[in-house]
């Protein structure tokens, strides 16, 4: 998907840079596989904000996205490449041969009119879901499972990917986007390819306005508030306050460690995240 810029008639046209779309098929989703969403505006159920600067935004509906793919040796042809306002890849619409509607996150490659199946038998081209004991070591994969059964949590992003580094009995190493080795059980599913639509790491926004439209509200930093209302306002002029930067309420903003050591996870971490 190709970027797109505009002449500098306004200040934020100035800057803005966007995708142009031109791999999106369709701007109507499947009515059948979206429902409402409401907004937090940053509060939890007891109505207090736990998240600061949040609120506002566009009305958004959610795809159900298929993160299992567990229908096994039914071939799916997909329909559409559908532009998802909750999530920053593309998603595909795939009709089964059984007559079900699916979405899934699109990769790479994937166009109208592919064919794609999971489950052991199935190719190992783009799209297409297996267990990890049954990917080649060295191929890029995305959409993968930590617990098998429980749906892909990780690598789900526009333009990620993991990589199958190697495999035991049990386990399989596969270094992800972040640069951690993680040990994953061979059960686990994963998707062949890597994201699309990476190209949304180049869209510059432009203009405050566009932040609001995503939900985000102002953020205010504490440096230029007064001593009564942050630890790190107040001074004479310009000032950056001269400790260590912490939250409203005191907390260590930046650079404390806050994961904790006996975190049952810690085992299966073969090589941590680099700086």
């Amino acid at each position: 998907m190709a970027m797109k810029t505009f002449p500098p008639i306004t200040p934020s046209l100035r800057s803005m840079v966007s995708l142009d779309y031109s791999g999106i098929t369709t701007d109507k989703p499947e009515k059948s596989l979206t429902k409402g969403k409401s907004s937090s505006g940053g509060r939890n159920n007891t109505g207090r904000i736990t998240t600061r600067f949040r609120g506002g935004g566009n009305a958004r509906r959610l795809r159900q996205i298929d993160f299992y793919r567990e229908k096994d040796g039914i071939p799916a042809t997909v329909k559409t490449i559908e532009y998802d306002p909750n999530r920053s890849a593309n998603i595909a619409l795939l009709f089964y041969a059984d007559g079900e509607k699916r979405y899934i996150i699109a990769p790479v490659g994937l166009k109208v009119g592919d064919v794609i199946s999971s489950g052991k038998s199935a190719e190992l081209k783009p799209g297409n879901c297996l267990k990890i004991k049954d990917i080649p070591v060295g191929f890029a994969i995305h959409n993968l499972e930590l617990i098998p059964g429980q749906g892909a949590k990780m690598v789900r992003s526009a333009g990620q990917s993991a990589v199958l580094r190697g495999k035991d009995v049990e386990y399989a190493q596969v270094k992800l986007p972040s640069g951690e080795v993680r040990r994953i059980h061979m059960e686990c599913r994963a998707t062949i390819g890597s994201v699309g639509n990476a190209e949304k790491m180049n869209v510059k926004l432009g203009k405050a306005g566009k932040k609001r439209y995503l939900g985000f509200r102002p953020h205010v930093r504490g440096v230029v508030m007064n001593p009564v209302d942050h630890p790190m306002g107040g001074g004479e002029g310009r000032s950056s306050g001269g400790g260590h930067p912490v939250s409203p309420w005191g907390k260590l903003a930046k650079g404390k460690k806050t994961r904790s050591p006996k975190k049952n996870s810690s085992k299966f971490i073969v090589e941590r995240r680099k700086k």
